[in-house]
């Protein structure tokens, strides 16, 4: 098989195991990864077909970083966000933000950055930045990312006193998926003289 060829296949099938990933979870292929995909697997192709060398491994390793970059931030500024390092996981959101995500991406992005800004204490501004991730409609993060942001809206409301905000936003955490630890956490939270303590 000539290496370009390999080059090929592996960009198809990692395009076409992300695309049934994000079928399964509901959420949509996003145009921008497919194209971005696309556009990095014919470029390392010509360039081996080129007598260029490029090792498979490393190509799938690139591939991967430059697709996936927003949800590797996420995951990184989650990692900073759990020891408490706020403003350094503050910080990968907003670079997440700048790097031109698709719309998906960019909701998931804003709601890790208002559940940091909830447990930083900074619940009005959690509450505005929940809110601007949940607003898009086009937006298909999947079940998961909407019982969380739902969620931990509500709790923002919750704490700058918009009670009847607050269970509207638990309510539809727990349409979001109700099977979810955030869905469980809402009913939780729905119940009377529940506390503000619930855990994000």
């Amino acid at each position: 098989m000539h290496p370009s060829l390999l080059i090929l296949l592996i960009g198809l099938f990692y395009l076409l195991g992300f695309g049934a990933l994000s079928f399964m979870r509901r959420q949509g292929l996003s145009t921008r990864f497919a194209v971005e995909g696309v556009i990095i697997t014919i470029a390392a192709a010509a360039l081996v077909y080129a007598s260029v060398p490029i090792y498979p491994i490393l190509f799938f390793v690139v591939l991967y970083i430059i697709t996936m970059r927003a949800r590797l931030l996420v995951d990184l500024g989650n990692w900073f966000t759990s020891r408490g390092r706020y403003e350094q996981a503050l910080s990968l959101f907003r670079l997440a933000l700048r790097l031109g995500v698709d719309v998906s991406s960019r909701q998931i992005v804003l709601i890790n950055r208002g559940v940091t800004q909830l447990l930083m204490q900074e619940p009005e501004a959690a509450r505005l930045t929940l809110e601007e991730a949940l607003a898009d409609e086009k937006a298909r993060a999947g079940a998961k990312y909407l019982a969380a942001g739902y969620y931990n809206l509500g709790l923002a409301c919750r704490r700058t006193e918009r009670e009847a905000e607050a269970i509207r936003h638990f309510n539809q955490s727990i349409d979001a998926w109700p099977n979810s630890i955030h869905a469980r956490a809402a009913t939780q939270a729905l119940k009377p003289k529940q506390t503000d303590q619930d855990q994000q």
